[in-house]
């Protein structure tokens, strides 16, 4: 079985790469594609997901996911120094967010709801994979709840305007760059801004490594099965290399990547995607769309779909292959099914979360609304609000990091009532 689930996955590989090339309209969205791939399966193969940085910090007090994107933020950030020194940065699409009370909300509601779903934005698209009952519902309340906030992210103040904001952050979307504080450190601010994100993930990770020993002296770690099988060591025994051999394709294909690959995997591609569109990693904005076009279909007048939502006609109107995210994201679940298939693990993968019950339904969709809505008071999600901003030198990125703790931590506790 896993013989053909090998074949069928290089088939795809294939097939893919063929189709999206000859009838995706643009080289552009070819790429949005391959993209999407990319961390489709860095995400599945390095059991990456911005969610499980609370969650596994909470429920089993380890924190070496937390600690690994903290570098990965930083690393990425120094990376777009290549792009943004010595050009006018507001001639890219910076997420530099206003700092103001939806961001605080938002990174609190939707801490509180990747507790209950089990993943974020990115995460759920992979979850289609893994998890279909749980991620189909959290997908649908999480596309009702950014269209929902729609018209909040638009027209209230308190979501809109920055408390503070600097010289670029006003040229975008309002907020603090942190390079316009460090003007005169030599390189147009990026060492100052560079010294400040390296300074606030040491002390993420600092943060991580005493609450984690914390937990291991009041005997209350647990070992995290994945990464357990991630972090195992290989048996020394000495075997001459062979280039076709069922060894070798393990190493290509099956053994799972450690959290560092696949975090310098998402780099890269976050780097790519700076240079080749001048913009980083977003997720959930066509998320609203899909739930407007949805309520299209069940008959709603299209004129009262963009009155409520602000939004124009076209957002719920256009082919779902000619916008970029919505390739970039169905990409992202193909990179998944991929991932599986390579590695002979889609079946029992895509059968292990098959039965919910009734109460888990109910706190799938509550997970889902809460972080869909809560994208659009800090617009936008973990990739959007987090790791794009940060990457983007943006104050906000950080501040939405800590409210999402401080709502993950709510979730939790709460989880563990309800259950």
């Amino acid at each position: 079985m896993k013989k053909i689930e090998n074949i069928i996955g290089i088939i795809l590989s294939f097939i893919v790469i063929f189709f999206g090339r000859k009838f995706l309209i643009s080289g552009i969205l070819f790429f949005r594609l391959l993209a999407g791939i990319t961390l489709g399966y860095a995400l599945t193969r390095s059991f990456m997901g911005f969610a499980g940085s609370v969650n596994r910090a909470y429920n089993s007090g380890s924190t070496k996911l937390m600690r690994v994107l903290a570098v990965m933020f930083t690393i990425t950030a120094l990376i777009s120094i290549a792009f943004l020194y010595n050009v006018d940065a507001s001639t890219y699409d910076l997420w530099v967010n206003p700092i103001n009370l939806g961001l605080i909300l938002g990174g609190i509601l939707f801490g509180f709801g990747m507790t209950f779903s089990v993943c974020c934005a990115s995460g759920v698209l992979t979850d289609l994979v893994t998890g279909l009952p749980r991620a189909i519902i959290t997908l649908l309340f999480f596309c009702m709840g950014v269209f929902l906030g729609f018209p909040i992210q638009s027209k209230a103040s308190w979501v809109t305007d920055s408390w503070f904001t600097t010289e670029i952050g006003s040229k975008l979307s309002g907020g603090v760059y942190l390079p316009d504080l460090f003007k005169n450190d030599g390189l147009n601010g990026y060492i100052g801004a560079s010294i400040v994100t390296i300074i606030f993930a040491g002390i993420t990770i600092w943060i991580s490594y005493k609450y984690e020993d914390s937990r291991k002296l009041k005997n209350s770690f647990y070992n995290i099965e994945s990464e357990s099988i991630q972090y195992k060591k290989e048996e020394l025994e000495y075997k001459p290399f062979k280039l076709i051999s069922e060894r070798t394709y393990n190493k290509i294909f099956v053994k799972p990547w450690t959290m560092e690959t696949g975090a310098i995997v998402i780099t890269g591609v976050f780097t790519l995607l700076m240079g080749v569109t001048k913009a980083g990693w977003g997720a959930s904005t066509p998320y609203g769309f899909w739930f407007g076009t949805l309520l299209l279909k069940l008959g709603v007048p299209i004129e009262t779909i963009t009155s409520f939502s602000t939004k124009p006609a076209s957002v719920f109107t256009m082919s779902f292959f000619s916008h970029p995210i919505n390739v970039q994201n169905f990409g992202i679940i193909l990179g998944t099914v991929i991932c599986l298939l390579l590695a002979g693990t889609f079946t029992e993968t895509s059968k292990s979360e098959l039965k919910i019950s009734k109460k888990d339904a109910f706190l799938f969709a509550l997970g889902g609304i809460s972080m869909g809505f809560g994208t659009r008071l800090a617009n936008g999600c973990n990739v959007g609000a987090l790791y794009t901003p940060i990457a983007n030198f943006s104050l906000s990125g950080w501040i939405f990091f800590i409210f999402l703790v401080i709502g993950g931590i709510l979730g939790n506790k709460i989880s563990r009532i309800i259950k």
